[in-house]
This record gives C-alpha cells, sequence and structure tokens, in this order.
C-alpha cells in the first residue's frame, strides 16, 4: 500500500512536524516551557558503565517518567530466566524529581511463571554510590514497580538493595591482611578466570567447623554484608571473639558467582547455570567452574577429616525463611532437631523472626539438600529479607546485615555447645 499512494506516505509528517511546531510556538508564545524540555533537561542519561551495574535499556515515556527495561538472564536447557537485578546512576539536572517504572519483571523459576514485582517494596538510593538510604516503591498493574526520587545533585545511583561490589570484596581481603586467624586459599576459577576464594577464620584444628557460602545468584549482595559483619567480629580479639575461636573455626566462599557480580546478572552465572541447582550430582567443570572448585574443595576437607559441622548458603528473596530440605538420608531426623536448634538461636540471638520452611519443603539440587545427602553435612539455605527486617521494622541496610553477620559468631557457639554435632 505505501507504493501506491505516496503522496499519503509524504503528507502525514509534514502534518506531525507542523502541528508540533504549532504546539511549539503557542508554548514560546504563552511564556510556558516546550513539553518535551523538562524531560530532556531534567534526565540527561542513566549511566550503566560502572562496576556491578545491571544490564538495561531505558526510554522516556510520553508522561516524561522514564521506563527502565530490566534484561534477562537463562537458565541453561531450561524455562527458566531471572531479571531483578538493578544498579544504575541517573545523570541530570540537580533537584530534578524523575519517575521511573520498572517493566520486565516476570521471572520463570523452577520452570514456573511469576513476578517479583510483589517483592520490590522498596529501592536504595545513594548520591555517590556509598552512602545509601531505602526508598519505598509502587506496585503498578501488570508486573510494573514505580518510584519517584530526587536528584540531590547531578547524579543519583539507584539500585534494588545496597551493593556489594568485587571491589568491596578485594578491600576486606586487603583489610585482613596478615592476621593471624586468618588465612586465604585460592581453590579455582570462574568461567571467566577470576580466582575463587576460601577464607578460613580460625585454626584448621579448632574441634568444630562452619562452612558459609555467599553471592551464588548475583544480585543477592545481603550474604556478603553478612559474612563481613561475622568475619570483623571473629577478629575483634576480645575474651568471648577469643573463646569462638577455640571453639569452632569458619570457612567462607565468600563471592561465588564472581562474573555474575562484576557484569551485574541477576542469578546464573555467564554459562547458564545456577550454582544453588545440581548438588545432587557431581558438578560439572566446563559449565560451573565455580561448583566443580568448591567441591574439589569439600573432598579434600572431607579426605583429610575435616567435615564442615555445619553449612549454610546465603541467599536473599522476599521472604526471609530458613530454608531446610528433606531428602530421603537416613539421618533425616537427626538433621531436622540439628535444624531446630538452629532457628531457635537464631531467633534468641540475631533479629530473625521468619522461620524455617514447613514440613513438607524440598529443595532438590540445592546447596542444603545436595550436601547433606551426598556429603553428610547439615546444610540449609538462609534467606534474607530484601525489603524489610520484621523484627526491628525497617528496611534492611549494609550495617544491618553486618550486625546479623556479628551476632552469627555466638549463634555458632551455642550450637556447638549445645549438642555433639
Amino acid at each position: 500500500m505505501t507504493s501506491s499512494h505516496p503522496s499519503r506516505v509524504a503528507t502525514k509528517p509534514t502534518q506531525s512536524w507542523l502541528g508540533l511546531a504549532l504546539i511549539a510556538f503557542l508554548h514560546h508564545a504563552s511564556g510556558a516551557p516546550s513539553p518535551s524540555a523538562p524531560e530532556a533537561s531534567d534526565l540527561s542519561f542513566v549511566d550503566t558503565s560502572f562496576e556491578n551495574a545491571s544490564p538495561v535499556w531505558w526510554e522516556r515515556d510520553t508522561n516524561g517518567g522514564v521506563r527502565i527495561h530490566l534484561l534477562y538472564d537463562h537458565e541453561r536447557d531450561s524455562p527458566n530466566r531471572a531479571a531483578g537485578h538493578f544498579h544504575f546512576r541517573l545523570q541530570g539536572r540537580p533537584g530534578a524529581r524523575i519517575t521511573l517504572e520498572f517493566v520486565n519483571l516476570d521471572n520463570v523459576w523452577n520452570g514456573q511463571p511469576g513476578s517479583i514485582a510483589r517483592e520490590l517494596k522498596a529501592a536504595a538510593i545513594s548520591p555517590d554510590g556509598r552512602t545509601w538510604r531505602m526508598v519505598p516503591t509502587q506496585e503498578l498493574p501488570g508486573n510494573r514497580i514505580q518510584v519517584t526520587v530526587d536528584l540531590p545533585g547531578p547524579q543519583l545511583y539507584v539500585a534494588r538493595i545496597e551493593p556489594y561490589r568485587l571491589s568491596d570484596l578485594d578491600r576486606l581481603l586487603t583489610d585482613l591482611g596478615s592476621h593471624s586467624q586468618v588465612r586465604l586459599t585460592t581453590i579455582g576459577k570462574t568461567v571467566q578466570g577470576r580466582q575463587l576464594e576460601i577464607l578460613r577464620v580460625g585454626s584448621d584444628r579448632a574441634p568444630y567447623r562452619v562452612f558459609l557460602r555467599a553471592r551464588a545468584h548475583p544480585w543477592e549482595s545481603g550474604g556478603n554484608w553478612v559474612v563481613e559483619g561475622l568475619v570483623r567480629r571473629l577478629l575483634e580479639e576480645d575474651a568471648d571473639a577469643r573463646r569462638y575461636l577455640r571453639h569452632y573455626a569458619v570457612y567462607i566462599l565468600p563471592m561465588a558467582n564472581k562474573d555474575g557480580v562484576a557484569l551485574g546478572r541477576t542469578r546464573f552465572n555467564v554459562l547458564g547455570k545456577d550454582l544453588n541447582r545440581q548438588w545432587d550430582r557431581p558438578a560439572d567443570p566446563a559449565l560451573a567452574p565455580e561448583n566443580a572448585a568448591l567441591e574439589r574443595w569439600l573432598e579434600t576437607m572431607i579426605r583429610k577429616g575435616r567435615r564442615p559441622h555445619l553449612a549454610l548458603d546465603l541467599h536473599n528473596d522476599g521472604g526471609g525463611l530458613l530454608h531446610i530440605g528433606r531428602p530421603e538420608v537416613p539421618s533425616l531426623e537427626r538433621h531436622l532437631r540439628r535444624m531446630r536448634t538452629l532457628e531457635s538461636l537464631l531467633r534468641e540471638h540475631t533479629w530473625f523472626t521468619e522461620g524455617a520452611t514447613e514440613a513438607t519443603f524440598r529443595n532438590p539440587g540445592s546447596l542444603g539438600e545436595g550436601w547433606l545427602e551426598r556429603f553428610g553435612i547439615d546444610a540449609a539455605i538462609h534467606e534474607f529479607n530484601c525489603h524489610w527486617i520484621a523484627k526491628l521494622k525497617e528496611h534492611p541496610s549494609a550495617q544491618r546485615w553486618k550486625e546479623y553477620g556479628a551476632a552469627l559468631a555466638v549463634v555458632f557457639d551455642r550450637y556447638f555447645a549445645s549438642q555433639d554435632p
């Protein structure tokens, strides 16, 4: 039809241009600003060029707001997809008020469609990328979230939760330096060649051993802050800290999915593997070298007679439960008793109130179930609510998560004192 009506094709753009020109003239004559001027001057750019920034594309909508399209990462050989990490920098006019709308929130998890819109009840903002505060969001129809922010200066960082970057981990490891109670061991590399470390705090001759893993899923930075809080508490060298380290040692994989963290991904490694799945079988070193390296380390520890007595995989979600798996193993009742003890101690000594998963819960292939089933280790998945701390009635922050980590020092001490694992 285009070729048969050339005059119509040429006429419509001309009329549209003349109409816009007339509107602009009338606004200018009346002293009113042009309709397009505020959106051009208020926001100049959405910057994603820095460490841990999320891959997004963005556009200005017809109401002068900004629509942020999150980009999915996909699981290999699976319908699962995930988009939930966001971390970017707004650049524009100081004092500007900007409304952001987030779309592409309809994820697929364990083969089931869903949306993370209900979990996104708040967003973190910062003028400098270091000092953060949470602001509430509004859920919109159609799996969308909206938040309005004011630019205090020429830029404002916006993130789902307070970020923890590779550079933050590097600073922690540098601060620890040559501390006599700390040993850092490289156990392998990520897909892209980044080193994976096990951080040991305490003596390898301690009677009990705890293993912690953080950041299997890149967006879930809360676990990193918890780990940092625990490590710094154990190294304070007061009487309690010295007693803790006589009682147990902590072994930590502080950032399991370094590639995903660096690239601002949400859930999977760069080859599409979920690092909290398929622990019911040997890891594939070609597709999940991160898990293969951890598995080799664990098998070496077991051969040396240093099997961990307790393992926690640290995550973020919108619920904050302690996920206790129930694979068919002879020692299941023993495991469940120990997990009930752990839950009770968490409630007593931390701000944990959400409780454990129900008695029918299964999470096959997770580290929690896989390590119990294959290696006989009491393991669980510890989620941290990404938008609310119920006991404190406030939004989470790096400081609160570090306080939680510090409180874990006494939780582990009481856990091992209460029974013989």
